[in-house]
């Protein structure tokens, strides 16, 4: 049976400017003739493709933090959505706090997503939205509301802030979502993720696996951030890039020499 390598993207696969390079693209392809080659990302589709144009992929891509399993063909696979009711109070309880979250949605079976966030924003928040553009699917509102298929909603701002609204969220939410704390190394700020319960890379490759027919013992991951911890247990082995976040790099099989900016996970396919 096949081996399996599953990437994270940022500060993992891409290097710090958000491209690839001609070795990683072409390390990548090669391996890609005898062994299923995936991602698994905080991304949306528009954008993951966008990055890894040039590169061949054999698995479903895991997307927003799993809360989407979707192929390049844009056939979803699988899908764990907050509904409505919920984001709405994960809006209204974060008010309170004075802060107000992004919320990505999805907007229809053809995989296009809506990127919805308030005429209030902090300063994080202004750096991330420079960075998109209208046809990102950006809206702006007074007032903002969840969807009806939220795919997942985050805050990002100060460390303690956030860590206070995660435990205040925590004691009305309880296990019922999904919490990711962790920092957000392009603005330099940290980010609270809220999911379904059950949308992170783990339960993305249990979708991809059903769907590829492969066994973990032969599944490689590749990360650099907590959300990626989920995949780092379901693998066998779980490969944490040089610049990874000392959490990771301790629940690591092995943490590479290299960083992202080194092409790390090429080096290491190119070892095998």
């Amino acid at each position: 049976m096949k081996n399996i390598y599953i990437t994270d993207l940022d500060h993992t696969f891409l290097r710090n400017d958000l491209s690839l390079s001609d070795y990683t693209k072409t390390i990548w392809n090669a391996k890609e003739a005898d062994a299923i080659m995936g991602v698994a990302t905080a991304r949306s589709f528009k954008r993951a493709k966008e990055f890894l144009a040039g590169i061949r992929l054999s698995a479903p891509m895991i997307l927003m933090d799993g809360a989407l399993i979707a192929t390049e063909e844009k056939k979803i696979i699988d899908t764990k959505l907050l509904d409505q009711e919920i984001g709405d109070a994960i809006i209204f309880e974060g008010a309170k706090f004075g802060i107000y979250p992004f919320v990505l949605s999805l907007v229809d079976d053809n995989l296009n997503e809506a990127f919805l966030h308030s005429t209030l924003l902090n300063e994080d928040q202004k750096k991330v939205i420079a960075k998109y553009k209208a046809s990102d699917g950006l809206e702006a509102f007074d007032t903002l509301r969840a969807t009806k298929q939220n795919l997942k909603i985050v805050y990002m701002g100060e460390e303690q802030l956030l860590r206070d609204l995660e435990l205040h969220l925590k004691t009305i939410f309880g296990e019922s979502i999904k919490y990711i704390l962790a920092p957000e190394a392009y603005v330099g700020c940290y980010f609270l993720t809220l999911l379904h319960k059950d949308a992170d890379k783990a339960h993305g490759i249990l979708s991809v696996q059903e769907y590829c027919d492969f066994e973990l013992k032969n599944l490689t991951v590749f990360g650099d951030n907590y959300n990626d911890l989920g995949m780092f247990e379901l693998a066998k082995t779980a490969v944490a890039m040089a610049n990874a976040q000392e959490g990771v790099k301790q629940k690591a099989t092995l943490v590479l020499p290299h960083t992202n900016d080194e092409d790390g996970v090429a080096h290491y396919l190119a070892s095998l």
